[in-house]
């Protein structure tokens, strides 16, 4: 059996500790609760502090949970409830759409898939919950980059890797790319990222219109496209109205 690596269980008491009781405590509280020389409590401290896990009064010197553990939190939650919102519209969008529809949100740089209903036929799929898709070239992925400031940054700044012929790489035009998804409500991927793959995406948000996720259709070229290579606007206009009835029931009034 892996032994538990010891510095990491004293972190996670001490943040437990701090979660609990008094709402600020000092240095020599928190070593004389968790047993430990102040010199190792105080090492521990000033790493939670670094990462933003933990906050130190300056007045007081006394310490309490930091924002980042909030953000985490937050992040967690809003993922399920995102997911559990998602379920019914999902599925009716699959159904309508005879697509699979994928929910994706913003992750490590990346897109990461939470939830994925299968195209509405016999044919093999695979599930692709957990996969990662990159945000310059997705439409999950210009969605959350043209909605989302943070991951409009980190779109700016990882290396926009060019998938096909037709990927977007430079930044000048991958800021048109952003530009244009904005003023549309939606993003198009036409054999972007996989040859003979097309996809659409609208963005997901809450009650307070920040931005939350992305959901989107993804299927063949010649089935998600017209003749003249443009998307099928019923496509667009059914995966914009899940994305506003999932932005309904978690609390957004308008869009």
């Amino acid at each position: 059996m892996a032994r538990n690596i010891q510095s990491l269980e004293r972190a996670a008491a001490m943040l437990r500790l701090l979660a609990g009781g008094e709402r600020r405590l000092g240095l020599s509280d928190i070593a004389t609760s968790l047993d430990l020389a102040k010199g190792t409590a105080h090492g521990i401290l000033r790493t939670l502090q670094a990462e933003g896990f933990v906050e130190q009064d300056p007045t007081s010197g006394r310490y309490q949970l930091g924002a980042e553990l909030l953000r985490l939190g937050n992040s967690y939650l809003d993922v399920h409830e995102l997911r559990a919102r998602a379920l019914v519209w999902t599925d009716d969008l699959a159904r309508s759409s005879g697509e699979s529809v994928y929910l994706g949100v913003l992750h490590q740089h990346g897109v990461l898939i939470v939830h994925h209903v299968f195209r509405p036929d016999d044919s093999r799929q695979v599930l692709e919950v957990g996969a990662m898709q990159p945000l310059h070239c997705t439409a999950l992925g210009k969605v959350l980059a043209a909605y989302d400031p943070v991951a409009h940054s980190q779109a700016q700044e990882v290396e926009r890797k060019s998938f096909t012929a037709h990927t977007v790489t430079g930044l000048e035009d991958f800021e048109g790319v952003l530009d244009l998804t904005r003023a549309r409500g939606y993003a198009a991927d036409i054999e972007e990222t996989w040859e003979g793959v097309a996809s659409v995406a609208a963005p997901i948000h809450d009650r307070r219109r920040m931005p939350v996720g992305a959901v989107g259709v993804t299927g063949a070229v010649e089935r998600v496209c017209k003749d003249d290579g443009d998307l099928r606007p019923e496509l667009i206009a059914a995966v914009r109205d899940c994305a506003r009835a999932v932005s309904r029931d978690l609390g957004a009034s308008r869009f």
